[in-house]
């Protein structure tokens, strides 16, 4: 009895081991897969294009999947092939799509699931509509027999497919020969833009001796009306506003000259004549406050001459030869207009002698910049050679920026055969395999196994 008893502490714990390593063993078979297997497919399908789940060795054996990746090589597509097993390891929702996110190589994908065959692909390698008919016609002619219906599949899509394979042949000379063309490349690149550049700083220089010339007048006659100004800020009727007014004028012109005489390029000019601008109007509200009139409305200068002051109201004018447009103007060159006569233009040395500054080129458009504004310039300059310079998108004085927008780039701008990552049409790949509602080709209206096309059939109805 006690021999017995003996024997049943012995065995009882390993029994009861053994029941749950079977449990385990039953569980572990009827539990779903974890994304493993889809890992090994795509970790397989980037190197040789092809992955057989081991189960499916015995109906394509690895010889037939070697003669498969030769063939995928030697025709060079982003074409991928997986032969699966219709297990819960591979769950027909989202199996295109989620193989296509972890291979994340735009190309051609064709999957034979127990016996299911579907392709998908994305449109820049090959349309849907042709993947559809390439992979039904090799399913209906070769029923069940694997091997023959990827290999037709591959033959019949290589001649349509665009872009590279992954197993693009390289040797050392193609790898020797692009390194030296970009470091040739780099070489040019660099004496270009340092050629490019030294134009450009001679360019600039030049701009500024030109701009110079104007500027200074333009400073000096603002120098000229504060030294004509009868105004003493100690004087009787003078009052606290005036005096502001008047120091307002007097800083504006110390700034214009400083900012000249440090000015580096011709960009500097802007500033200049912004401050300059910003005093002539101190002196028409200094003038008014004295006079007992009424302020005077901040307006920017008179479009003729900014040297007029600021503009007191809007005429109709139009340039030689252009259209009319309402440009600002001050009091004196309104009146001329009215009267049928020219404005008072101003007019600047060009190698074609004095032209209005409007007809002088790009490189006045900081200097008018700054009296007008960056955003009115173009409007009131369009017809003319510095409107045309101002309506480009190189024009950057007016300190104008794009909005850089675009619109989306499927892909992120991968094309066949490059690498994309989860960047990809998702309805290029729909949602299931076999599944009429967003799996299929063209929103699932495939083949069927009657050898229709369309009609609301799947790939899932070919192992039917």
């Amino acid at each position: 009895m006690r021999t017995v008893l003996r024997r049943s502490r012995a065995t009882g714990p390993a029994a009861v081991l053994a029941a749950l390593l079977g449990l385990l063993m039953v569980l572990g078979l009827s539990a779903p897969a974890s994304a493993s297997g889809l890992n090994d497919a795509a970790d397989s399908m980037k190197k040789v294009q092809v992955y057989v789940d081991p189960s499916m060795s015995s109906r394509f054996s690895k010889d037939q999947a070697d003669r498969l990746a030769k063939k995928l090589k030697d025709a060079d597509k982003p074409i991928f092939i997986a032969v699966l097993p219709a297990s819960d390891a591979y769950p027909t929702k989202n199996l295109f799509g989620d193989l296509r996110t972890k291979v994340g190589i735009v190309g051609v994908y064709g999957i034979w699931r127990g016996d299911q065959f579907q392709a998908n692909s994305d449109a820049k390698a090959l349309s849907k509509a042709a993947t559809d008919r390439i992979a039904g016609a090799a399913f209906r002619s070769n029923p069940k027999d694997i091997d023959a219906t990827l290999t037709e599949f591959v033959d019949g899509a290589a001649e349509q497919t665009k872009g590279e394979g992954p197993q693009h042949s390289t040797s050392i000379a193609w790898v020797l020969i692009p390194v030296l063309l970009i470091v040739l490349l780099g070489v040019g690149v660099f004496l270009l833009f340092r050629r490019a550049r030294k134009r450009k700083e001679e360019r600039a220089r030049a701009e500024l001796a030109q701009l110079r010339t104007v500027v200074d007048e333009d400073i000096t006659a603002f120098g000229e009306e504060l030294d004509r100004l009868d105004f003493s800020p100690g004087a009787p009727g003078a009052d606290d506003a005036q005096r502001a007014d008047y120091t307002s004028a007097l800083d504006s012109y110390d700034l214009a000259k400083r900012t000249m005489d440090e000015a580096k390029g011709p960009e500097d000019v802007r500033p200049v004549t912004e401050a300059l601008e910003q005093g002539r109007f101190a002196l028409a509200t200094l003038a008014a406050r004295r006079e007992g009139r009424p302020l005077p409305e901040r307006r920017v200068p008179c479009f003729f001459d900014p040297r007029h002051g600021p503009s007191t109201t809007d005429v109709t004018w139009a340039p030689e030869g252009g259209a009319p447009r309402s440009v600002p103007a001050c009091a004196d060159d309104a009146a001329r207009i009215s009267l049928g006569q020219d404005p008072a233009v101003r007019t600047v040395e060009t190698e074609h002698g004095h032209q209005p500054y409007w007809n002088a080129g790009p490189a006045y458009s900081p200097w008018a910049g700054g009296y007008f504004g960056g955003g009115m310039l173009p409007g009131l300059l369009v017809g003319t050679m510095l409107g045309s310079a101002l309506s480009t998108p190189g024009y950057a004085y007016a300190g104008g920026h794009g909005d850089g927008g675009g619109g989306y780039d499927d892909n992120g701008g991968a094309d066949a055969g490059e690498y994309s990552g989860a960047d990809f049409d998702p309805s290029d790949f729909g949602n299931d395999f076999g599944d009429g509602d967003g799996g299929g080709f063209d929103g699932g209206g495939g083949f069927d196994g009657g050898g229709d096309f369309g009609g609301g059939g799947d790939f899932g109805s070919f192992g039917d």
